[in-house]
């Protein structure tokens, strides 16, 4: 689950961008989408062995004898990963896992957890990475809490794979003349935890005049969120664009939400390595780049309606 497809991270310096919002909205319209512990997790399928896969040397020996990454993730934030009607995990983020397991010759493992304990899961070992649009931002790499600028752990490395900015949506014809965030002053809002919506409506609502201010109300998930506002107990919410684009597309059959204003603080999804875990980190920068060389990434990009937050290679630590 922001920041925030930025979702998830913790807020990025005051940059704006209008990143192709209305292409990519048009090419989801075109486009045919598909507890702690997940049942099993997205399965990398057609993944070869390690004997066979051309980056598996790459890889730490404890992880290549195994032949699984675990996976950390908030597996409830379509169209980057959710589960499908059959409970499987699906999304952005498990294909591009799939095609980076047939790199390294192992299988990617998805497990649930909630969005904001992600990264103290890849500390404690639960996790091998954590892979969930999570922006990869300066804070989180150095372990500093965004809210109160403490040091709270050791940070961690983002192996970097896509951009994305933040989207502001409503009801749909009950805009009431939102277009940018200043507009929420006086307004309530509705957002997932951790999240760069968080951050942003946090660092707006400071500006608002008194007796104006944002009114938020946050959630374990960016589903709870919507369902929030779609029964009226917000006048908007905000995610990550594709997810915001995605809810806007699907829900209620197109007729629930409507987004408003441009995407803001476009930034780079991360997938998350525990500080020290370099071997790791860079064998998965390796395959990234391969996925991105042989032409699956933009498949991938192109199945889920995403195209325009493409990379042209992976990197390291890319946030700010």
């Amino acid at each position: 689950m922001t920041a925030s497809f930025t979702r998830r991270t913790t807020a990025a310096p005051s940059r704006t961008a209008a990143v192709g919002a209305i292409a990519v909205a048009c090419a989801l319209l075109l486009t045919g989408c598909g507890d702690q512990t997940d049942d099993g997790g997205a399965d990398s399928g057609e993944s070869q062995s390690a004997s066979t896969a051309p980056l598996a040397d790459k890889l730490p020996k404890s992880i290549r004898d195994k032949g699984v990454i675990k996976v950390g993730s908030d597996i409830a934030y379509a169209p980057v990963e959710f589960k499908d009607e059959s409970g499987k995990t699906v999304g952005i983020d498990p294909d591009l896992a799939e095609a980076m397991g047939k790199q390294l010759g192992v299988t990617f493992e998805f497990e649930n957890g909630t969005f904001d304990t992600l990264i103290t899961g890849l500390r404690s070992n639960r996790y091998d990475i954590a892979m969930s649009a999570m922006t990869d931002t300066k804070d989180r790499q150095e372990g500093i809490d965004s809210d109160t600028g403490k040091k709270v752990g050791e940070g961690v490395d983002f192996v970097d794979y896509f951009t994305a900015g933040v989207s502001i949506y409503t009801k749909r014809g009950e805009d009431q003349s939102i277009a940018t965030w200043q507009d929420l002053c006086g307004k309530k809002i509705v957002v997932q935890r951790g999240t760069v919506s968080e951050d942003l409506a946090k660092a707006e609502s400071k500006k608002c005049p008194a007796g104006k201010k944002i009114a938020m109300e946050t959630f374990d998930n960016d589903q709870q969120a919507q369902t929030r506002l779609r029964a009226g107990g917000a006048d908007a919410g905000s995610s990550d664009f594709p997810v915001a684009a995605y809810a806007v597309k699907t829900s209620g059959g197109g007729k629930d939400f409507q987004l408003v204003g441009e995407q803001v603080e476009a930034a780079p999804y991360g997938i998350a390595v525990a500080k020290g875990n370099t071997e790791l980190r860079d064998a998965l920068e390796a395959a990234m780049d391969a996925v991105i060389a042989n032409g699956e990434y933009e498949k991938i990009l192109d199945k889920w309606g995403v195209s325009e937050g493409a990379v042209t290679d992976a990197s390291v630590n890319g946030g700010v």
